[in-house]
């Protein structure tokens, strides 16, 4: 896999500031590093939260998203100001709460229409939700207590991603693609899993590629994962994830073959 391998590694200098014992509690299960001048800051004091800011070029047109870690119990609030401050319509989850016994992100939104999700800053109502096959659609309501300020935002959670390895059905995570593209408005994209660097990458790579093939663009996904990787450390982690995303590009340009 030399062209997984052979990607750009960032330099230490850069990921001095994500050592800092302040943003250690951040981390999930390791440290994934970061681009210090991509991380995305938050309030007027420029805390950081463990998310990066990924811009792919591709065929002249610039495609913007935050990549972030899955939210902690203790991050929470974080994460939310981090969605308002960026004006994101959209959420995108790539992961279950729990899979394989174990615990890959915190439940940061309510379980119930009838009792929305007390945060220390936020107070977060969940206005409609809707199970599919293969992603559940929520309708978040978001007030920001100390203004009164709301956010209405659009939570999409895969949940056809296997413990490991890659989904098994290929459409179900073309059809969702797609959706989400057609429901993002204003804002980057907001992308997530676990630790937001497998599943995400796959995730910013297939969207920019379906963009790309809807407009008759060249694409490479070599350099897009290149971008990506050069934004954020370990953007797309495996083989499997990587022949996913060729997997995904070609069952869609096998339809359009079929079509013509």
């Amino acid at each position: 896999m030399k062209s997984l391998q052979g990607h750009p590694r960032l330099s230490l200098l850069s990921f001095l500031v994500g050592l800092h014992p302040i943003s250690i509690s951040t981390f999930l299960k390791r440290i994934y590093f970061r681009d210090d001048s991509t991380r995305v800051p938050l309030g007027e004091n420029k805390d950081y939260i463990n998310a990066s800011y990924i811009r792919i070029v591709n065929s002249g047109e610039e495609y913007f998203y935050i990549a972030s870690q899955g939210p902690l119990p203790s991050t929470t609030d974080d994460f939310w100001q981090m969605v308002l401050e960026n004006n994101s319509n959209v959420i995108v989850m790539i992961t279950r709460e729990i899979e394989g016994g174990i615990i890959k992100c915190h439940h940061y939104w309510p379980i119930s229409m009838k009792k929305p999700l007390e945060l220390k800053n936020y107070r977060i109502f969940l206005e409609n939700y809707q199970i599919l096959q293969y992603f559940i659609i929520r309708i978040f309501h978001v007030v920001k207590k100390s203004t009164g300020s709301s956010h209405f935002v659009k939570h999409l959670q895969f949940t056809s991603w296997p413990d490991h390895g890659t989904p098994a059905s290929v459409d179900g995570f073309i059809k969702y693609v797609r959706y989400v593209r057609k429901s993002h408005l204003t804002g980057p994209m907001l992308v997530h899993c676990s630790a937001g660097v497998g599943r995400t990458g796959v995730f910013l790579c297939v969207d920019v590629v379906f963009c790309a093939i809807e407009k008759n663009f060249p694409f490479n996904i070599k350099n897009i994962v290149t971008q990506m990787r050069e934004q954020r450390y370990g953007m797309i982690q495996t083989k499997e994830q990587y022949f996913f995303c060729y997997k995904v590009v070609l069952e869609v340009l096998q339809k359009i073959l079929t079509l013509d």
